[in-house]
């Protein structure tokens, strides 16, 4: 029986193509899934929108809630009595210093004002008599004609011709006066209200002391009066300010719809008001468009001084920890560092003071804080705050 005898066959060429185009291949999808896998690994980069941190004059102040009161307020009265003849405005117009607004029947004084001025005619010419007739009587007595006793009769009676004619003149006065009376004038610059008589009324005049119809009141619009109240908590701060030169009170309507208006501090009390715990202070405001009218409302800022430098973040930068406040600040490398800092007052353009913590020049995170940590990588935008209403915003009061 023969044996089946073994013979080597040689591996083609293709075959060791084949092995090697697929050791490649898998060499390429292990190191591919190592790739992913490390690249998993990484935390990814997180987008959020930046600020420079700036410097910028600030003041101190306090936020108050505040009314305005008329700085000058008249109450127009008859000074003489009789008729109303003519009235010269419109109500609610606004009216000057010396403009006529009412006009009494002046006959009757016109002619009190003549009978005067005959009166003092007649002891005008009297007196004029009698000085001829004292420089006769001397002459007289020059020669000896007369006795004493008539010369001192004639000097008498010069004497009471000048006090006749000084009272007469006393009464064209007074009669010129209750004539001027009759035409009824502003005595300042302000708008009239609603008038309380009309052409045709007899109204009664003030010059027995009792005081006279009133007719009209006027108020004075500009400048015009802040009033408002300072908390008794805030005392010992307003005092030690109180005096210096950057005390104002700015003015803000409710709604916004004007520009702060700046004034100065005309009167703070020196008393705290029982019950209240508050101190009554009263600011001069410009108002020449007359936009703040007596009894408005209005938002108060009473500023205490002005801080120069003063460093600035958006306020959405700062944010709350246990550990207290801090902010996210963008390193070169555009990783983030947690810096605590102490946040001051918040100013207008939503912009905080910040008193420590952070140097002019650095990079805070203003949105994106949630998915931060320290050394976490992010993806910097510019911040663009949105423009602030007409007037700007009142800040809530903060200690500084």
């Amino acid at each position: 029986m023969k044996r089946a005898r073994l013979t080597n066959h040689p591996i083609p060429k293709w075959a060791y193509l084949l092995f090697i185009v697929l050791a490649a291949f898998v060499l390429y999808r292990i190191f591919q899934h190592r790739a992913s896998e490390v690249k998993a690994a990484q935390p990814p980069v997180r987008p959020v929108l930046v600020a420079k941190i700036i410097t910028k004059d600030v003041p101190l102040y306090l936020d108050e809630i505040g009314t305005c009161a008329a700085y000058e307020t008249v109450q127009v009265q008859a000074q003489v009595s009789g008729q109303i003849v003519a009235r010269n405005f419109q109500d609610g117009a606004d009216v000057k210093k010396g403009d006529l607004l009412f006009t009494i029947d002046p006959r009757p004084y016109q002619a009190a004002l003549e009978q005067a001025q005959g009166q003092l005619a007649q002891a005008q010419s009297k007196l004029v008599l009698d000085q001829i007739t004292l420089k006769r009587q001397q002459e007289l007595r020059a020669r000896n004609v007369i006795s004493p006793q008539d010369l001192d009769a004639a000097q008498a009676t010069v004497k009471s011709d000048e006090a006749m004619v000084k009272t007469a003149e006393g009464a064209v006065a007074a009669a010129q006066v209750n004539l001027d009376y009759c035409s009824i004038r502003s005595s300042i610059n302000g708008r009239a209200g609603l008038r309380l008589v009309d052409v045709g009324n007899v109204v009664t005049g003030g010059n027995g002391g009792g005081g006279g119809a009133v007719l009209l009141t006027i108020q004075g619009l500009d400048p015009i009066y802040t009033d408002f109240t300072v908390a008794e908590n805030d005392l010992p701060l307003v005092r030690r300010y109180l005096g210096g030169p950057n005390v104002k009170v700015e003015t803000r309507a409710a709604d916004g719809s004007m520009p702060p208006r700046l004034g100065d501090l005309y009167f703070i009390d020196t008393a705290v008001q029982p019950g209240a715990g508050t101190v009554k202070a009263r600011g001069v405001t410009p108002n020449p468009d007359h936009a703040l009218w007596p009894l408005e409302f209005v938002r108060v800022r009473f500023i205490l001084d002005l801080f120069k430098d003063a460093t600035l973040v958006p306020s959405q930068a700062v944010q709350i920890s246990q550990s207290g406040p801090f902010v996210f600040v963008v390193k070169a490398d555009n990783t983030v560092d947690l810096r605590p800092v102490k946040p001051g007052q918040r100013q207008d353009g939503d912009m905080t003071v910040i008193q420590d913590g952070v140097q002019p020049g650095e990079t805070v995170v203003v949105t994106g804080q949630l998915a931060l940590a320290p050394g976490t990588k992010v993806d910097p935008k510019p911040y663009n705050p949105p423009g602030p209403p007409n007037g700007g915003q009142v800040a809530a009061k903060a200690p500084m």
